[in-house]
Parts: C-alpha cells; structure tokens; sequence
C-alpha cells in the first residue's frame, strides 16, 4: 500500500438522544417523532487507504456481520455509484462504541465514511447531496453528518439546529442488545406526545417515549437507570440499550463511573456542539 495514499484517524463520534417523544404513526408504517440528537466527543477512528482499483474492502472484521451487509461498505459503495468515481478504498476500524447500543455506532461509522471518502477521492458533493445518501442508508446517518447538536422530527429527517448548554455525560450500556425494529413495531408503544418546540426544550419536561416498554422487557436495563439516577437526572438513549446521566462537571462523572456496577460498561463524554468529524474535514495539513 502506497503510505501517500493512507488517510488516518477520521472520528466516527457517539450520539444521545436527549429525548424520544413518538407523535403519531403514519400510513407507511413509519412513526413520527421528535428528538434532540447530541453528538459526543467519543466515538470509533476510521482509517482509509485509497486505491486507483475500485475495490471496496473493510478490513475490520464484525462478528455476525457480513462484509457486504456493513454500513461501511454499503456508505462507500453508494459514494461509487452516486459520483461516478472509479477509486476504491480499503477502511479499518478501531471500534470503541458497542454495536448495538442505541449511540449510532454503524449509522455514525456510515456518515464519517461518507464524509472522508468525498473529500480523499475528490468526489465534490454537496453536503446536502451527502445528507440525500445518507438518508438512503438510515433515519440516523444524515445527523452525523450535518454534524450538529441537531432537534429533530418527522421521521428524523428534518432539522433544526439547537442552542443548548454543553453537560458531561456517562454513558452505561448494560450488555444487552434492543432490536428497534420490535420496539417500535409494539402494540402498546404510546405514539400520541403532543409535539413541542425546538427553544422550549427543557431536560426535565421531556422523555423517552420507549424506556418504560423496554425497561418492562429487559429488567437490567431497569436496574442500571435505577442505579444512574442516584447520581444524576438520566434516561435512556434511543431504543436503548445504553442509558445516560447528565452531569455539570467530569469530577462528577467520574465518581460515578468509579461505582459502576460490574455488570456493565460505561465512558465519559462531553456534548460537542459540532461534530469531531467537522474539525477532522477541516484540517489543512492531512493526517498520514
């Protein structure tokens, strides 16, 4: 491999949903809703080595995963057929955030994919014709990519951007695996939150319209906000499986995360009011 051609430490960050209010369900299926995406300053590292051949490999292996299944190759593959490029890439991975987790991991890793390989082949996309790709690869991909602290509703695709204060955050994951699919498919999943405004957000006027049905089906999940809250106002993010406690201060945090239950996994985390992704993109010497 040519080092020239060798592209390093592109950040691929973590996500909370600050709050999940369901206000409906429209006639294809999917649901309305309304959120606040928070972008972290944690997340995976994507590395990438162009090549004149169009092959795409990942050279990362994801147990359970098929190659050609991966939204890494799926992103880079879309990126091909959309510019027209005739360049390939091999990508690697150091994977920091859990799959599954309900902190955008594969939808983050899809959008930093995306991003990198539209400046490293040259491929002059607009960000907004990167957000139409993105959204072909999921509802949370063209978050990551506008890269912001992002207040969202319909079926996640419209965006608003959302002037809050920056918190330190504790994210747990309590090692089990939630299926979005089967949460929202859920009979008794309310659906009915009156919508609110983006400047009216207030952490302790909203909710999670998924945590109680969850916490009912996976009592560890239960059992680890129990334990969170004793030190901080916190909630689940997403679906789950990861929960989140808000905090004014690391010191704090890292109190918390001292008494950790053995049971599960957490990091530390401060909100970003712009995404690593952005600073990486913007860097005028590049990183080899």
């Amino acid at each position: 491999m040519n080092q020239q051609n060798v592209s390093r430490n592109w950040p691929s960050p973590a996500k909370l949903n600050l709050f999940l209010h369901i206000n409906g369900r429209r006639d294809d299926g999917y649901h309305e809703l309304q959120t606040l995406f928070q972008i972290l300053d944690k997340g995976d590292l994507l590395h990438f080595t162009i090549t004149d051949s169009p092959d795409i490999r990942l050279l990362t292996d994801f147990p359970g995963v098929a190659h050609e299944d991966n939204l890494i190759v799926k992103a880079a593959r879309l990126l091909q057929s959309v510019s027209g490029t005739k360049q390939g890439c091999y990508i690697e991975i150091d994977k920091q955030l859990p799959m599954g987790g309900g902190i955008g991991g594969g939808s983050s890793n899809a959008a930093t994919t995306l991003i990198a390989l539209n400046h490293l082949w040259q491929c002059g996309l607009s960000k907004q014709q990167l957000l139409a790709s993105g959204l072909q690869l999921g509802a949370d991909v063209p978050v990551f990519i506008n890269g912001k602290t992002t207040f969202a509703r319909g079926v996640g695709e419209q965006f608003e951007i959302a002037d809050i204060a920056m918190k330190t955050y504790l994210v747990v994951n309590p090692g089990v695996h939630v299926s979005t699919a089967e949460v929202f498919g859920t009979s008794d999943l309310p659906r009915n939150t009156p919508l609110i405004q983006c400047q009216s957000y207030q952490f302790e006027h909203t909710h999670n319209d998924c945590q109680a049905l969850v916490c009912k089906k996976y009592p560890v999940i239960a059992k680890s906000l129990q334990w969170l809250l004793q030190y901080a106002p916190s909630r689940m993010t997403g679906t789950g499986a990861s929960i989140f406690g808000v905090f004014n201060d690391p010191k704090s945090a890292q109190r918390a995360l001292f008494d950790l239950p053995e049971y599960c996994s957490g990091f530390i985390a401060q909100g970003c009011a712009t995404s690593p992704l952005e600073a990486r993109l913007n860097q005028t010497v590049p990183e080899v």
